[in-house]
């Protein structure tokens, strides 16, 4: 009965996900959602810009603190390992829902393409960067980051086997292609509202700032790392100078288990 909620509950947690994932979308792209990122402004500028600014701070906080290995030790001696992931997924999309739903729009437009071409460009680089964020998850391990794998082999009664460290195609040109992907999603729209610049520049740079904190805990976990570091490009996609092989069972041991987070490099080398 206890794997069968287990699962229940990773399930549950992977449904809000999607959900908030969609609503996302309509969201940043103001359509098919009730309230988006530039409905009407409903008061003064001043307040919406430090409620708007503390709801991206206490998702990167969640985001940031609960990714880290700290935590994730803290975390696994109240819950199962087998939901710890979904914990954070969970914990990932209600902080989300609750910006959607708090949000207030600043008002103002920065640039506004009229142009057909530039309209089809903009909307055009829009939707290639939700598609390569969710490219880009099935490329490492969808089911994996999204915590559905673990729940799913605990309900068999099977143990979590562990991934080696690996350079899928997309890894073999940047980094963080998921990050590469929000930050297409974030910019690329035709009607630049003040409120919609503000989000793009706050989030932008919380992931400069993640993907540090993030590389350091890869680098720790896995030497071999820092070599792929040096060699790929971090955001802006090139050619590596030289693609680090990917280690074969035979050849490497099993790697150590690792936190990650949502759009991170590090569920390309590890599963938790």
């Amino acid at each position: 009965m206890k794997r069968i909620l287990i699962f229940l509950y990773g399930a549950g947690s992977y449904a809000a996900f999607v959900a908030t994932f969609l609503y996302a979308i309509g969201f940043i792209g103001n359509f098919a959602v009730p309230k988006s990122m530039d409905s009407p402004a409903s008061g003064p500028w001043q307040t919406a810009f430090w409620i708007d600014l503390g709801l991206l701070l206490l998702f990167a906080l969640q985001h940031s603190v609960m990714a880290r290995p700290a935590f994730k030790r803290i975390i696994t001696q109240i819950v199962p390992d087998s939901i710890e992931r979904s914990t954070y997924v969970l914990a990932s999309s209600v902080a989300l829902l609750f910006l959607f739903w708090q949000w207030m729009p600043l008002g103002g437009t920065v640039w506004s393409v009229q142009n057909e071409p530039g309209n089809v460009v903009l909307y055009g680089g829009f939707a290639f960067g939700w598609l390569l964020v969710l490219i880009s998850t099935f490329v490492i391990n969808h089911f994996d980051l999204f915590g559905l794998r673990q729940v799913w082999l605990h309900l068999l009664r099977k143990p979590e086997t562990r991934v080696k460290f690996a350079t899928p195609f997309l890894y073999r040109i940047v980094r963080h292609p998921l990050y590469l992907g929000w930050l297409l999603a974030f910019w690329s729209t035709p009607l630049m509202t003040v409120t919609h610049l503000f989000f793009a520049l706050v989030t932008t740079a919380y992931i400069l700032v993640a993907i540090q904190f993030e590389e350091r805990d890869l680098m720790t976990a896995h030497p071999e790392y820092a070599e792929y570091r040096k060699q790929v490009p971090m955001i802006v996609p090139g050619m590596p100078r030289v693609v680090m092989p990917v280690a074969t069972p035979q050849s490497a041991p099993p790697a150590p288990v690792i936190p990650a987070r949502l759009g991170s490099a590090a569920r390309k080398v590890t599963a938790n």
